[in-house]
């Protein structure tokens, strides 16, 4: 069965998480939440040492941490600190509390690397159908709260004006970001989530004309990404989530040079 191939079980992983993030991205780029992405994946190691001492599954743990993380954060912003310090805070102090946790955990063994880096060409068919069933969960909850997600970005106030809850907008993208989270740290670990968050919405940022293609071009980079990093992992023996990242950095490089020469013409 084609299954059985581990490239074709990584590409297809690489897509699932790109389909995404794409979406969801641009919604952290256009509302500058980069911050907000680390907090939530940094939180996902805490995450799985806390799954590992439960003895319940990974993907669990790591979509309770990462969804508290993130909710938390959503509910406090603006209340007493400036949002870049409470996030940056919390995403740090996550990081450390999930490491020291994993270490003082008694007769377990954690492969640090896999979950901070990602293990995409050790993803199985069990790994595929939580990675799907995750991305296709973002999915859902991005296009059904679309107008509202929209509407909040430009302006609260025009939000309220159109019947939307702001405050409902953020918890629904805390939680998108916590699915996305449990399903991309197979793929490309805690350290890397944000960045296949961000980088391809950048990049589509570039040439897009509207929202919606915006979304579906990050999607598409995103997967591209995931393919050509493939491609050099393979050839350079080189860790394969580091090189999904690196090969959507060169896309973006690439488009915000063409934009630059349209620009010019």
């Amino acid at each position: 069965m084609i299954l059985d191939d581990f490239l074709v079980r990584a590409a297809l992983a690489g897509a699932g998480v790109a389909c995404a993030a794409g979406p969801l991205g641009c919604f952290v780029v256009w509302r500058r939440m980069a911050y907000f992405g680390d907090a939530a994946s940094h939180a996902a190691i805490l995450g799985v040492a806390l799954a590992l001492a439960a003895d319940v599954p990974v993907f669990g743990g790591v979509l309770l941490a990462a969804a508290a993380m993130a909710a938390g954060a959503a509910k406090l912003a603006g209340r007493s600190w400036a949002m870049d310090t409470l996030l940056g805070v919390a995403a740090h102090s996550a990081l450390a509390v999930g490491l020291v946790t994993a270490a003082l955990l008694p007769g377990v063994r954690l492969d640090l690397e896999t979950y901070l880096f990602g293990d995409i060409l050790a993803v199985g068919r069990g790994d595929l159908l939580v990675i799907w069933g995750a991305a296709a969960g973002v999915s859902a909850l991005v296009a059904w709260r679309w107008r509202g997600l929209i509407a909040s970005t430009l302006n609260a106030d025009l939000a309220a004006a159109e019947e939307h809850d702001p405050e409902l907008e953020r918890l629904v993208l805390a939680l998108a970001l916590a699915l996305l989270v449990a399903a991309g740290i197979k793929v490309v670990g805690a350290l890397l989530i944000t960045a296949m968050l961000v980088i391809p919405a950048a990049a589509a940022r570039s040439f897009a004309k509207t929202p919606e293609a915006m979304a579906v071009q990050a999607a598409g980079i995103g997967m591209a990404a995931a393919g050509l990093g493939l491609a050099l992992a393979w050839h350079a023996d080189a860790p394969a989530g580091p090189s999904i990242v690196v090969a959507a950095t060169v896309i973006l490089a690439l488009s915000m040079s063409l934009r630059g020469l349209l620009d010019r013409a």
